[in-house]
């Protein structure tokens, strides 16, 4: 029989109460003669209920990336409409990253703290209500839709910081990493979904409201798959630490502990590069292809109105192959590589940069020449980018404690928005208005393009940060997984035959 019948579902959501202080006990123990039943996770959710878990998470997070990305693949008749310039464009994907940023901390407080599937189905439904608002947004009022996009931002941070460590808390080692594997497929497939959804829902509505009404729908059904199947696993039990490894610190504590930690910092810092460059290419890649065609006459000029264009579609197809393409093969490469060095993962993702950065140059300079080298050198650039995505999140949470991921992934969330995609579309859309010497179709292409190098020089810089990263990784992760509690924190000791905790300074006093 189980040791606990009864999971964390049933603990009140505000309640101080961490699951990792359940039983010591995290297996199953039977009598001699009595026939095992079958074995319950130590983390308190079946076998099958954590896959189902693990799917609807992906589908919630295909569903953000998906609605973040609709937005760019209607920019050029968003921009058309609210008759704006690229500065202004840029600041449609700013003011969402700020938000989802500066809340980040304060999600992944409550996410180490209180029941997980709670707070993430309330930011969903408070997202999918306020993307709708946005899709009702009149011309003269360019500003409510800055708001709404910044808005939606609430929905993405209560379950970007939270969804990896219920992951984490399912699966342990090999089994961990492919499920985030299938977890971070979604971002590449979600983001592409996005352009398609957006560009084709726009053309057959002939209107771009609508291409931001289809994600909030579906909205509806995360919130309901979340409350009625999701289950909240104890947090930690499945790497079967003892029980006074897994007790909470204050924020404070959490904060000067991973301040302290080298491999999250330094993983942070070249996450932020591919955040910086990904950031960049999600919302101008499919203006600037456009205005490319444009500049080499393919296309005609698109001043007012609709404007139909293959080149949303195209690179959406692009994203969602290459990202599976990109996470996959870093997962594999990692994976070889990890019986030869402990240090793989960090290589790995260094290597993805490093290799991006040439590519990416490539199909920048070459969009003016030949539109089939551009698209062969952005498929090869962002494979190699999203090698990147999975790898990282692992490091994360095999070199921190399980009682501080959340709020580990919410600090890598803040440093790596607000130094990377939070102002790169800003700043490339400002760049490319300030190298404008004139509203010609010519430097319009031109002032953009120039903007755009910056990308390469970022994803060189990146890769070094994950070298560094390298030197670190080893100790770190042994001294996660070894974690002991420190001489200011409380212990266990026996109290009428049972366990309790009392601080040191009572100990010792």
């Amino acid at each position: 029989m189980s040791a606990v019948d009864v999971t964390s579902d049933t603990a009140p959501f505000f309640s101080s109460d961490s699951e990792a202080d359940g039983p010591e006990d995290h297996g199953t123990t039977s009598t001699p003669g009595e026939e095992a039943e079958p074995a319950e996770s130590a983390s308190g959710v079946s076998n099958v209920r954590a896959l189902l878990t693990v799917f609807i998470l992906c589908y919630i997070n295909l569903l953000n990336y998906m609605d973040r990305f609709t937005v760019a693949g209607v920019l050029p008749d968003i921009k058309n409409y609210f008759g704006i310039d690229d500065g202004k464009s840029g600041l449609l994907q700013t003011v969402f990253i700020c938000s989802y940023m500066f809340l980040a901390p304060f999600f992944g407080y409550l996410g180490d703290r209180y029941n997980r599937k709670y707070i993430m189905s309330v930011g969903i439904a408070f997202w999918s209500a306020v993307t709708l608002a946005s899709s009702f947004t009149p011309r003269e009022h360019f500003w409510a839709l800055l708001l709404t996009r910044g808005l939606v931002g609430v929905g993405e941070a209560s379950y970007s910081t939270i969804a990896p460590t219920i992951i984490a808390d399912l699966y342990v080692k090999g089994k961990r990493t492919n499920m985030l594997s299938i977890f971070y497929f979604a971002i590449p497939v979600g983001s592409g979904l996005g352009y398609i959804v957006g560009s084709q829902v726009s053309n057959l509505t002939t209107d771009w409201h609508y291409a931001l009404r289809v994600t909030p729908a579906l909205g509806v059904v995360a919130v309901l798959l979340l409350l009625f199947v999701v289950q909240e696993p104890k947090r930690g039990a499945v790497e079967a630490r003892p029980e006074h490894h897994l007790r909470q610190t204050s924020w404070l504590k959490d904060l000067q502990a991973l301040s302290r930690n080298c491999s999250f910092l330094l993983s942070t810092l070249g996450f932020t590069a591919v955040a910086f460059v990904t950031g960049s290419l999600a919302l101008w890649a499919p203006t600037f292809l456009l205005r490319a065609a444009i500049f080499t006459k393919e296309r005609p000029p698109c001043t007012e109105g609709h404007c139909a264009s293959s080149d949303s579609l195209i690179f959406g197809i692009i994203t969602c192959v290459t990202g599976v393409l990109g996470v996959f093969s870093g997962v594999q490469v990692s994976r070889q590589l990890r019986n030869k060095t402990p240090r793989a993962d960090p290589l790995v993702c260094a290597a993805g940069l490093l290799l991006s950065a040439p590519f990416l140059y490539l199909a920048i300079v070459f969009a003016e020449l030949s539109t089939v080298a551009t698209y062969a050198f952005i498929f090869l650039g962002e494979t190699f980018l999203s090698m990147n995505w999975a790898i990282v999140a692992d490091i994360l949470l095999y070199v921190v404690v399980p009682t501080r991921r959340a709020t580990a992934e919410a600090l890598q969330i803040i440093v790596s928005h607000l130094l990377g995609d939070a102002g790169s579309p800003y700043l490339i859309g400002v760049l490319s208005d300030s190298l404008r010497r004139n509203d010609s179709f010519m430097w319009q292409f031109r002032s953009l393009q120039r903007s755009l190098l910056l990308c390469a020089f970022v994803a060189v810089l990146g890769g070094a940060f994950f070298l560094a990263t390298a030197l670190f990784i080893e100790g770190d992760r042994a001294r996660a997984e070894k974690h002991v509690a420190t001489d200011d924190e409380p212990i266990v000791v026996p109290k009428s035959g049972r366990s309790t905790r009392v601080p040191v300074s009572s100990v010792l006093i």
